[in-house]
């Protein structure tokens, strides 16, 4: 991702609908875990190390390019700089990797996958999230180097190998689905923006309110969320 996006991240995850949702999605994903060695990859501005450290896990940041190694940084996070599939973590070593909004970005997803068996010790969780349904595809997955979207059945057959035991397979942002649709017709670059206050309250109202409607999840949405587990 250019630099200019990673800052953009930086500068709206902790108050921004969108990524106050998502990391409340990994929090519920990790009750009940004994907390133990984590890798974040794709860290960027660190969100999701941070709720994995206020949890108690020894979370590990991961950036390939150097804007968002940087942005770790400043947000006094020690980052390792590295390729996600080449990842530089002894066989077996580690409990959870975490791995939001970053298979989309690698020409092989395939080899990245395959690193993150490699390094779980068994019973080590894998969390994923990647956008999902090419129809989507727009000018904001070109701004932010999107290579793909998935549907349920690529990113299935991605993840369907010998070594992981798929947990579920979730949809998210499915009930603001139809205006993500017709925004991403009309957009000329990437949706990462300040919003104004009383819109970000409204979207993200209505957002959390997917943790309570029964059945939205198996619905198409915006996000395909994955809970693997190394057996």
């Amino acid at each position: 991702m250019e630099a200019t996006e990673v800052r953009k991240l930086a500068a709206l995850e902790d108050d921004h609908w969108w990524y106050r949702e998502r990391r409340h999605i990994l929090a519920s994903s990790l009750k009940g875990m004994t907390p133990g060695t984590a890798l974040d990859i794709g860290a960027a501005g660190g969100g999701n190390s941070r709720v994995m450290r206020d949890l108690g896990w020894n979370a590990i940041p991961l950036e390939y390019g150097a804007p968002g190694a940087e942005v770790a940084e400043e947000r006094g996070l020690s980052v390792i700089r590295a390729d996600a599939t080449r990842l530089p973590i002894a066989d077996g070593a580690l409990d959870l990797v975490v791995a939001y909004d970053v298979l989309e970005h690698l020409a092989d997803d395939e080899g990245c996958v395959e690193e993150v068996m490699r390094v779980l010790r068994p019973h080590g969780r894998f969390l994923v999230a990647v956008p999902c349904d090419p129809k989507l595809w727009s000018e904001h997955d070109v701004a932010v180097d999107h290579l793909r979207r998935y549907t349920r059945e690529t990113l299935t057959a991605l993840l369907d190998r010998p070594g992981f035991e798929l947990r579920s397979m979730t949809s998210w942002n499915v009930l603001l689905r139809p205006v993500v649709a017709m925004r991403r017709k009309k957009s000329s670059g990437s949706d990462l923006e300040e919003l104004n206050p009383i819109v970000n309250l409204g979207l993200r109202t209505i957002v959390t309110a997917e943790r309570y409607v029964p059945g939205v999840k198996s619905l198409p949405g915006v996000t395909l969320f994955a809970d693997l587990r190394r057996v």
